[in-house]
């Protein structure tokens, strides 16, 4: 079993919904990583169709577009308790994906730990490649996060 899988969701089609997607991106590049105990994986759009995938690994950690009603370019650190007492309002288009899947993957006999990285957006349902600019403005702070949370998760 490895320790951590790093999963990048979004739709890259949308501008800021695609942040977790173009995080992955970069940071699966960069060569100073452990193979041995972090993958990284692109979920695109993340269907419960992967549940399977999580069989693998000791920790989830999820990067994301989260609206948290906060200005653009504001990055969230949550657990799985953070994300199932949070019933009034979806933080992620994808989260309750995430949590079903983490469900299922327990029922297949392995629940990983999770925790999601996300930055709130400027906007989601414009097209473009590109990140709007409040968004590409922290976006080397999002990054660096990532690096210090995949960094601690494979310690711990």
């Amino acid at each position: 079993m490895k320790k951590l899988l790093v999963l990048g969701v979004g739709n890259l089609l949308l501008t800021d919904d695609g942040v977790g997607v173009h995080a992955i991106q970069e940071l699966e590049q960069e060569a100073h990583w452990d193979r041995e105990q972090v993958d990284f994986m692109d979920g695109a759009t993340f269907t419960q169709d992967i549940f399977y995938i999580f069989q693998d690994y000791e920790w989830v950690l999820v990067l994301d577009a989260v609206k948290g009603r906060q200005d653009p370019g504001t990055i969230y650190r949550f657990t799985e308790e953070n994300l199932v007492n949070n019933k009034e309002q979806r933080l992620s288009l994808h989260d309750i994906d995430l949590l079903d899947s983490l469900k299922m993957a327990e029922l297949l006999g392995n629940k990983p730990k999770l925790v999601m990285l996300g930055m709130e957006p400027l906007t989601i349902s414009d097209w473009a490649v590109e990140l709007s600019p409040p968004v590409q403005a922290a976006y080397p702070r999002f990054l660096e996060a990532a690096r210090r949370e995949i960094a601690q998760l494979v310690q711990s």
